[in-house]
């Protein structure tokens, strides 16, 4: 078929871009403005994105299918163009569950955090036990290349958002996806353009928890109380991990070091050992560990794996280091994902002084219903800089998050921090202010004026 994709730029439609197009079909997209990494992904595939929505490009595409993201409105020229044509479309979940689900063992990956981390980690583990799993991730893992797999074997790994679907579905996109077994790692509230509170989030999760077959598998964070209740809405068996003491899959005799993590996984008697830091980290691979074992795969056969894991881009990644200056890029834009990435940071590099530079972009964290979490979170770095929040002008005086009065808190708690709004003025700070064996650390869930680039080519000439 001939598909034509609305919002091509997305992470998840950039994937799914990538299954279709292994799979034989020719696809074509749109999108306003794409950025690393789902950029580079989608120009592999040989996919030149119409740039800027028109209706003459529907006519270019020729498209059998349209596939449209949930970014996109009624109003789009090109939404409005196929419907006028009575082209058949479908939202990004329904087309991966009719087109690649079908006949498959779909491992649902959910949770407000933590969520792409842990299914690129059960896509690799599973990839190194010789599954040969498929895989929908919203985000590039590092060994994998790539945040898609068609996948000849049972598993099939998809990254389950609690966003909604589309302007003509608004539930949430995980219930799509035809889970057999899934995971929860957290339910906090979030997505506030779409969601009144944490209950109206919570009883998301409860209907993915419904819909979970009775020989199905939920797994469980047992830290979140939310998780906990939400799982006695399930039909099928629950098993709990994390570091809290009742669960089950519980890492015992953990040991830090620069090189990682290790621990020993309660049943499962087996030593793991991962390149990886912090609470949070360690609570991810107890949940994919247990929710693969649970699943019939062999523990022995997930130790290689885990000991080599790289990640996934844009979380915690190293991009390089510049005149004795480290300069990392991670996606959180919540409060507790700020927080927990802080202090992971300062586990990995325990006697260097930690940067956090924030841009509030995200609908929630360009809003002031965290204001304060985000000052308290922000705190915990040596340095600060908040940045304006992304097209501020769009979120309305009264319900716009106040950049420079989250600084000045910070500074309240003792932690030095400015407001800065421009890019230029930030890297030029930064210049003046970063001493050799310093830590950038940029918080941000899209491109930030190109910040980290500029940052290394800035430091290479300092």
């Amino acid at each position: 078929m001939r598909i034509h994709m609305l919002g091509i730029g997305g992470t998840g439609m950039g994937s799914l871009a990538g299954l279709f197009s292994e799979a034989g079909h020719t696809v074509t997209g749109t999108d306003q403005q794409l950025y690393p990494p789902m950029s580079d992904q989608i120009a592999s595939l040989g996919i030149a994105p119409f740039e800027g929505y028109r209706a003459e490009n529907i006519e270019a595409a020729r498209p059998d299918l349209v596939v449209i993201g949930n970014v996109i409105r009624r109003d789009n020229p090109e939404a409005e163009e196929a419907i006028r044509r009575k082209l058949p479309y479908l939202s990004m979940p329904q087309a991966l569950a009719e087109h690649f689900l079908a006949g498959r063992t779909p491992l649902v990956i959910a949770g407000t955090h933590g969520k792409t981390t842990c299914a690129t980690l059960a896509a690799w583990l599973l990839t190194e036990a010789d599954e040969k799993p498929g895989f929908l991730i919203g985000g590039v893992g590092k060994n994998l290349g790539r945040s898609y797999e068609v996948g000849s074997g049972q598993f099939f790994v998809v990254e389950g958002d609690e966003y909604d679907t589309a302007f003509f579905d608004k539930g949430p996109k995980f219930l799509h996806y035809r889970p057999q077994a899934a995971i929860i790692t957290s339910i906090e509230f979030d997505h506030a353009d779409i969601y009144r509170d944490v209950d109206h989030i919570t009883s998301s999760f409860e209907r993915l928890a419904k819909i979970l077959p009775p020989d199905g598998l939920l797994v469980i964070n047992a830290a979140c109380e939310r998780a906990m209740r939400v799982a006695k809405e399930a039909p099928c068996r629950t098993v709990s991990y994390g570091t809290d003491a009742k669960a089950l899959y519980r890492p015992l005799d953990v040991e830090v070091t620069e090189a990682g993590t290790s621990f020993e996984l309660g049943t499962a008697r087996t030593r793991f050992r991962i390149p990886m830091w912090g609470e949070h980290n360690l609570e991810n691979a107890a949940g994919v560990l247990a929710l693969l074992i649970e699943s019939g795969v062999d523990p022995a056969m997930l130790t290689r794996g885990i000991e080599n894991f790289e990640g996934v881009k844009r979380r915690q990644e190293l991009l390089g280091e510049a005149d004795g200056v480290a300069v990392i890029d991670d996606f959180a834009h919540h409060p507790t994902a700020v927080a927990k990435t802080i202090d992971a940071i300062r586990l990995r590099f325990p006697r260097r002084r930690i940067w956090a530079i924030f841009e509030p972009r995200s609908n929630t964290s360009r809003r002031n219903v965290f204001q304060h979490e985000f000052a308290r979170s922000l705190a915990r770095a040596d340095r600060v800089i908040v940045a304006s929040p992304y097209l501020a002008e769009k979120i309305p005086d009264e319900e716009r998050l106040d950049s420079a009065a989250v600084a000045a808190e910070v500074n309240e708690a003792g932690t030095g921090a400015v407001h800065i709004e421009l890019v230029d003025d930030i890297v030029a700070h930064l210049m003046k202010h970063a001493l050799k064996g310093d830590v950038l650390l940029i918080m941000s869930n899209g491109g930030f004026g190109g910040l980290h680039g500029r940052l290394l080519e800035a430091l290479a000439k300092r």
